[in-house]
């Protein structure tokens, strides 16, 4: 009998472990399960330490390197936050959370190649914004710790490092650091303490009221927006700050506390231009675009004069090159001693507007109580100026729905511009790069002139050409309007300037890499036709080393030319082991000419960097990858725009791409996955909802239904009350019964990126699941746009490996 009780207890408890692995399985897709990993192989990729940065002084004497940290806790993202204006704020030490600090800071002395010990370090770095002084001999940054911003000092005279501030620093609305002199250093403090923040009151005075009288307010979807008083109350609270100068130690006091967004300082030191925001504060745009007043303060803080009284971006019109009727852009003139420019649409800021000029730019000088005058007007949208010595200018105007970019130089005594270029944005072959500077009378970064100053010196860091990305350092000739190339990347790596230490003698800094060489920085003399490794960087990915790449060439059917990157795992024979599942990555790009969508990006000699994101950990588990797979979508005559054909081209695309593959041997037409973030992963939505080329789809942080982002998206200014059925074709929730490739979605459920809002993943997979597709939905706790949380990122690549497995290889 006790036999019979006994097994009828072991049965039962066999019975109950069944009925709960059942019902385990049943409620898969809705429970929680704990974080998982990816093979070692490719955590250990993962979690390699990332290359350092560094930064030269002027004279070639120091160089700052900074480690950056992998991968911060999970535990780290759910510390205090509060997710207002726009913002993601830490309360306890008045500054943006989820920052990309650096980690570990170290000099080298370049002429004897040697790390130099530097004392008084903090304990724990956590930097943030490291800034040389005039002279080049100390290096301000702020270092944050759980309760406080700090500013330290390292001083390469004496191999030191030390505090400076006496009150904590507050970064919530930027995070600047100016040198006022070699001794004096500018920043903004606390006014409040994190233990005075009141508690948000269970019981509110009232309801959150918002009304409009008639005014139009079209805005883009933000995230984090102002939503209660309570929330103003916080945003004030944090923001507002108190401008300091430090010198010696010593803190003094600049004007009152305000909620300065921004303050620089005019080329002779004499005056300080600050933007502060003002109340009432919006609750449909980020902080960024608040009512503000744009002041002059004496060195000394007391007001000058205001320059001006900006209203809330709230009334901007739709648009991508309409701007708001009112002055914008205001900046010190770097060729002069105490000038401040901006401009002022002539439009009423409606770029349609027919009128003969669209913008002025105007000027007012030190002390402040004349009429602002006019500078030049610009036929189409002015962008920006870069300054010269004193005669040069180049100003820039840009018209993002037509993808215009033209460069004038601006003639200071006739005050008029003559065309130097102009190109489309899209055109990468047309690109000269930049100007190069060097260091003015006033110590501003102003245009380095050749030839007697009839020449620019222009640094082009990417160098789009017919044979890939070669970038070169040129002389454009004002006068003949002609570029010479003085250097350029040879054709096996990668490598491109850095930085300009002495545009006479044309000693640069580059950075050079190749496919199996990690990036390392180098100092040459193209004069004297030296080079000088600063860095010896290893490989950090010793496991991928055999993995081949090659940028593949091939056309889709309308004749677009397309490129991308495949990688094929090490070893890997096609005669031996026949076709591979294969991994198609990409993202969407728009064109209105097919001739620039058929330009060749990247360079295959660049070393490949692996960040959370990218596909081509898979390599290593016996996939060929297909990254930067080419998606343009081009407008197909002159009277329509790129989006009117959106899902047709993203299908010639990928076929293209498929029948490329397939056609070289390395892959199987029956093994293909297609993937994609953000907009990468509202493409792969819409391809696997109109066609059947793949066998599973990966769709990081997406926006699916474009009706939530009614006043345009990415380079679509059209509102959805002008075009309704594009709005409706080309979101791939309103095709969800026709999902049924198997789909797997991700998002953070803090997504702080326009227009992603985690709904989106949310809705698009309750769709698919109520029409019986085959879908997985995985949410990763306290993860933005980007996902940075250790513990997410490694089980995002077990899902990934996980779906492709199923669904290609059928494991």
């Amino acid at each position: 009998m006790k036999k019979i009780i006994g097994s009828k207890k072991i049965l039962g408890s066999i019975a109950g472990l069944l009925m709960l692995a059942l019902m385990s399985l049943n409620t898969f897709a809705q429970d929680a399960s704990a974080y998982q990993l990816p093979p070692k192989e490719i955590a250990d990729l993962l979690l390699a330490a990332p290359t350092p940065s560094i930064s030269v002084d002027g004279k070639a004497k120091h160089m700052l390197v900074m480690e950056r940290p992998s991968y911060p806790l999970v535990e780290e993202l759910g510390q205090a936050e509060f997710k207002i204006a726009g913002l993601r704020l830490n309360p306890n030490n008045f500054s943006p959370t989820r920052q990309n600090y650096i980690k570990g800071m170290t000099i080298k002395d370049i002429a004897s190649n040697k790390i130099v010990a530097i004392k008084g370090m903090p304990s724990s770095v956590a930097a943030l914004s490291p800034t040389w002084n005039p002279s080049e001999n100390k290096i301000a940054f702020y270092n944050i710790t759980a309760t406080a911003v700090d500013v330290y000092v390292i001083d390469l005279s004496t191999l030191t490092c030390q505090k400076i501030n006496k009150t904590a620093a507050n970064l919530i609305l930027g995070a600047s650091l100016v040198w006022l002199d070699d001794a004096t250093v500018m920043y903004k403090v606390n006014v409040n303490t994190a233990s005075a923040l009141a508690k948000r009151p269970i019981t509110p005075k009232g309801p959150t009221i918002q009304e409009n009288l008639g005014k139009a307010a079209p805005s883009v979807t933000y995230q984090d927006l102002i939503k209660s008083p309570y929330d103003e109350y916080v945003f004030e609270f944090l923001a507002k700050s108190q401008l300091v100068k430090n010198k010696n130690g010593v803190e003094t006091k600049i004007g009152a506390p305000a909620l300065t967004n921004s303050f620089s300082i005019s080329p002779d030191k004499n005056y300080i231009l600050t933007r502060t925001l003002n109340k009432p504060f919006s609750y449909l745009v980020t902080a960024y675009g608040f009512a503000s007043s744009m002041q002059v303060l004496d060195k000394n803080g007391a007001l000058v004069k205001t320059i001006a009284q900006l209203p809330s971006s709230e009334g901007t019109a739709s648009g991508y090159d309409n701007v708001q009727n009112a002055p914008r852009g205001f900046e010190w003139k770097d060729d002069e001693a105490a000038t401040i420019v901006y401009a002022m649409p002539l439009d009423s800021g409606l770029i349609k507007k027919a009128v003969p000029f669209h913008d002025a730019v105007m000027a007012i000088s030190a002390p402040f109580n004349e009429t602002p005058k006019e500078l030049f007007k610009t036929v189409t949208r002015f962008s920006n100026i870069s300054w010269g010595d004193e005669t040069l200018a180049l100003v820039t105007e840009v018209l993002r729905t037509k993808q215009r970019y033209k460069v004038s130089i601006y003639n200071h005594k006739a005050q008029s511009l003559t065309t130097l270029y102009e190109r489309s944005l899209t055109d990468a072959y047309t690109n000269l790069g930049n100007p190069v500077t060097h260091k003015n009378k006033f110590g501003k970064d102003v245009i380095a002139t050749v030839n007697n100053g009839r020449s620019v010196l222009m640094n082009n860091t990417t160098g789009a050409s017919d044979k890939g990305d070669l970038p070169y350092l040129s002389i454009y000739n004002l006068d003949t309007k002609t570029n010479e190339i003085i250097w350029r990347s040879k054709e096996d790596c990668f490598e491109y300037v850095v930085d300009v230490l002495d545009a006479a003698t044309l000693k640069i800094i580059t950075r050079r890499e190749t496919e199996k060489e990690v990036p390392n920085y180098y100092l040459k003399s193209l004069q004297a036709n030296t080079s000088v490794a600063l860095t010896s960087f290893s490989n950090p990915y010793a496991s991928m080393e055999g993995v081949t790449k090659e940028k593949i060439k091939y056309k889709r059917a309308d004749g677009v030319d397309l490129t991308g990157d495949l990688y094929l795992p090490k070893g890997y024979n096609k005669e031996k082991d026949g076709p591979l599942p294969t991994l198609l990555w990409a993202y969407p790009r728009e064109f209105t000419s097919a001739a620039d969508a058929s330009q060749i990006r990247g360079n295959q000699h660049k070393f490949t960097l692996l960040s959370w994101g990218s596909p081509v950990f898979y390599v290593t588990q016996g996939y060929a990858i297909l990254d930067n797979a080419e998606m343009p979508i081009v407008a197909t005559s002159p009277d329509k725009k790129p989006n009117d054909d959106f899902v047709n081209q993203l299908i010639l695309n990928a076929t293209a791409a498929i029948d490329k593959l397939v056609s070289m041997g390395v892959s199987d037409r029956n093994k293909f996955a297609i993937g994609g973030h953000s907009y990468g992963a509202f493409m792969t939505a819409n391809v696997l909802a109109h066609s059947n080329l793949f066998k599973a789809g990966i769709a990081r942080s997406g926006a699916y239904n474009r009706t939530l982002t009614p006043f345009g998206f990415q380079n679509e200014d059209r509102t959805f009350w002008q075009a309704p059925q594009l709005y409706l074709d080309m979101s791939p929730f309103a095709h969800a019964n026709k999902i049924k490739t198997p789909i797997l979605l991700t998002h953070g459920e803090m997504d702080d990126n326009t227009g992603t809002f985690p709904i989106n993943s949310e809705r698009l997979y309750a769709a698919i699941k109520g029409h019986g597709g085959t879908v997985r939905f995985v949410y990763l706790p306290y993860e933005a746009h980007g996902y940075r949380g250790k513990e997410n990122v490694l089980h995002l690549l077990y899902e990934q490996g996980r779906w492709l497995d199923k669904y290609l290889k059928g494991k």
